[in-house]
């Protein structure tokens, strides 16, 4: 089995001595680096390559958020596992529109997250779990994609949806039902239908939902506002 190497980072030196007495032990695995700060973060995983990295969001000068979008561009691999205090829905999103793989309040148990960390490490993304098992988080997500913009800077991946799915995605991520899409873009419900299969087929996905997060994790997606 090949190694998995992770990079620590946290302000705080004994939050990081607690994850590294516990990553420590576990097989296979070791520590290439650990920060205290955005910057010195974004050099040192530059400078490893590490399979994962496990950070917290509150961090001096660049956030835990910034990094991990600053990450996923250069290092596209690389799993990241973020920790906050809060589960709002806006930072979920945020999350998820930043690549992070796992969105993880700090006082997780140890087991647990050393069940996320063998997931990530297989290129799971736990995050879609946290959004579409808890419907109030589910709820909250939706409802703060309604009323996100998206960054200027967001650089969009290449989309395996066609114009017309994209529009219908768009409008899913809205909140708005099949008929109103229907009226929306001047075609019949069993259209929109057709392409709402289509999308969940192309997408490997199980619902509307789980296809909206995707979207949006890759930017594929702009925000259709309520009215617009």
């Amino acid at each position: 089995m090949s190694i998995t190497s992770i990079v620590l980072v946290h302000a705080h030196t004994i939050f990081r001595e607690g994850l590294r007495h516990h990553i420590m032990a576990l097989p296979d695995t070791i520590i290439v680096g650990e920060a205290g700060h955005g910057q010195q973060a974004i050099q040192l995983v530059d400078h490893s390559n590490p399979d994962l990295v496990l950070m917290d969001v509150d961090l001096p000068g660049v956030n835990g958020l910034e990094v991990s979008r600053a990450l996923k561009r250069t290092h596209p691999q690389t799993g990241i596992i973020l920790f906050n205090t809060s589960m709002e829905g806006s930072l979920v999103v945020k999350a998820i529109r930043a690549g992070v793989a796992a969105y993880v309040p700090r006082n997780i148990a140890w087991p647990n997250l050393r069940e996320l960390i063998h997931e990530v490490r297989n290129g799971g993304y736990p995050i879609n779990d946290l959004v579409l098992s808890l419907p109030e988080v589910a709820a909250q997500v939706i409802a703060a994609f309604r009323q996100m913009v998206v960054d200027e800077d967001t650089q969009s991946i290449y989309s395996p949806l066609s114009p017309r799915e994209l529009e219908v995605i768009e409008l899913v991520a809205a909140g708005r039902t099949n008929k109103e899409i229907a009226s929306r873009l001047d075609i019949s419900n069993q259209t929109v239908k057709n392409h709402v299969s289509s999308i969940l087929r192309k997408l490997a996905v199980n619902d509307r939902t789980q296809a909206v997060v995707y979207a949006m994790r890759r930017g594929w997606i702009k925000v259709v506002l309520p009215g617009d």
